[in-house]
């Protein structure tokens, strides 16, 4: 497979789509929904991704996982894409943006983009967000159903970096794999908890 984000991006540039506005957000989601199916495995064996066993809070992550309360949840997604909060009782917070039907993802993006640790968009780059900050601010109002509590011990794959020039795509790419029900029921469910 060839690298979707490469793909992606430059076919943005083609297109005239100025990287990280409400115009990109808005023609990544249109492409990303145009896609049926993505390989997932083969994606975070790609570049940009970096595969990696630390968590850095503050990163975006995409990762397989098996929920150790898997039989007492209604859905769960076995491979997340998240942006890391913090560390946690046996593992760690972060917001997976797949609970979140596309419109809504990008507007927490944007909340997000508000607040990183600098706009050079390279290694150095981080969102600047923790609980306390999520839960006080308005405009980070859809990030409730996105939270979750992971268990280091359910992690079933390295956790595959996504670079900061790269988010955007991720955030809009049809990677969600729920289990026990489908995305219209976790994204009906997640706007009524908004």
């Amino acid at each position: 497979m060839s690298n979707i984000f490469q793909n992606m991006q430059i076919a943005a540039f083609r297109a005239g789509i100025q990287p990280r506005t409400k115009e990109s957000q808005k023609w990544f989601r249109q492409k990303a929904n145009a896609m049926r199916r993505v390989n997932r495995s083969a994606i975070v064996k790609e570049d940009p991704v970096n595969q990696t066993g630390r968590f850095l809070p503050g990163k975006m992550y995409m990762f397989t996982y098996d929920p150790k309360t898997k039989d007492k949840l209604p859905y769960y997604d076995t491979f997340p894409l998240i942006v890391a909060v913090d560390k946690a009782p046996g593992g760690f917070y972060g917001l997976n943006l797949h609970y979140l039907p596309p419109m809504l993802r990008a507007k927490l993006l944007d909340a997000l983009m508000d607040n990183l640790t600098n706009k050079r968009y390279n290694d150095s780059t981080k969102f600047k967000i923790n609980y306390s900050m999520l839960k006080a601010a308005s405009k980070y109002k859809h990030f409730a159903p996105c939270f979750k509590h992971y268990l280091t011990g359910h992690v079933q794959s390295k956790f595959a970096e996504v670079a900061a020039p790269e988010w955007e795509i991720a955030t809009f790419l049809p990677m969600a794999n729920f289990q026990k029900s489908g995305k219209n029921r976790v994204y009906r469910d997640s706007r009524k908890q908004i």
